[in-house]
Formats: C-alpha cells, sequence, structure tokens
C-alpha cells in the first residue's frame, strides 16, 4: 500500500473524523517478543517460552507483551502515513489503551487510523488519533488506543 502524504496541517483538517488507512500487515516475531522482554524485564512465561505457553495458555502460543504492541504504533503509523514537514514531532502521550485480544507470535498486525482531533498548541499542533491495530484472522482487535502527538514548527 502506498504511504498517505500530508504537506499542511489544512490537508489534514480536511480529514478528521475519517478513518485515514489500513496500513500494511507487519510480522510480530518471537525475536521481537524476546528483545521486548530483555528491554524491559517483563519475562512472563506466556511471552517467552513456547512449548509451556502451547500447553498451558489459553492462547496456544507465545504472545507478545501488550506494551510491544503500543510500541509499535510509532512504526505502524509511520508506515502508512507521512505527516506535514516540522521542525520536530513528538509522542505527546495516551489518553485511552485497551488490549482487546492476544497477538501470537509470527503473526502480523496492521494499523486502522482515525485522526480524531487537530489542536493549536504553542509552536505547532497537537494531533490526537485512534489507531486500531488488527491482528491478520482475528475478529478483535489487538489494540485500540487514542494517542497525542506533536508537530512542532520552525
Amino acid at each position: 500500500m502506498a504511504k498517505i502524504r500530508f504537506e499542511t496541517v489544512e490537508q489534514l483538517q480536511e480529514k478528521i473524523g475519517e478513518e485515514l488507512s489500513e496500513g500494511d500487515w507487519y510480522p510480530v516475531t518471537q525475536e521481537q517478543i524476546n528483545l521486548f522482554a530483555e528491554a524491559t524485564g517483563d519475562y512472563q512465561w506466556i511471552h517467552l517460552d513456547e512449548k509451556r505457553a502451547e500447553k498451558e495458555s489459553p492462547f496456544g502460543a507465545t504472545i507478545a507483551h501488550g506494551f510491544l504492541t503500543l510500541s509499535l504504533l510509532t512504526r505502524l503509523m509511520g508506515d502508512t502515513i507521512e505527516l506535514p514537514r516540522a521542525q520536530m514531532t513528538v509522542n505527546y502521550g495516551l489518553n485511552r489503551v485497551r488490549f482487546a485480544a492476544p497477538v501470537p507470535a509470527g503473526s502480523r498486525v496492521r494499523p486502522r487510523m482515525t485522526l480524531l482531533a487537530i489542536d493549536e498548541v504553542t509552536g505547532g499542533v497537537q494531533l490526537t488519533w485512534r489507531v486500531i491495530i488488527e491482528v491478520e484472522g482475528s475478529e478483535k482487535p489487538a489494540c485500540i488506543a487514542e494517542t497525542l502527538s506533536r508537530l512542532y514548527f520552525a
């Protein structure tokens, strides 16, 4: 899928309330899950012990950490849309996050994004997005998040 490009904030304003895109499918590997566990110190067996997860987990396999899934927002959104050029873009925070379904190791995820609001802030704008991370083959999304990003202009 081609990346959606926005040259100006005004172009973005025209899209408030619309679902902008379904991104491309992105694989979530056991190696990524292991690296995330190492980086965060979250070594719970449902993420790392493939044999035990196959036998004891209701998911039948290891699953990605919820916060790994959440951290993929930046990558998934960046692969899908290009925002207007800014001096600096920052993740400002989250208003709401839900982990509705697991992301099994080896599955693929993609974002569906809706721009909810654009608000002026000193030196730039704040964008409020609803992002739904789908898991290929699953009826329920893995993650539903309302995320805030800020674009600061020179």
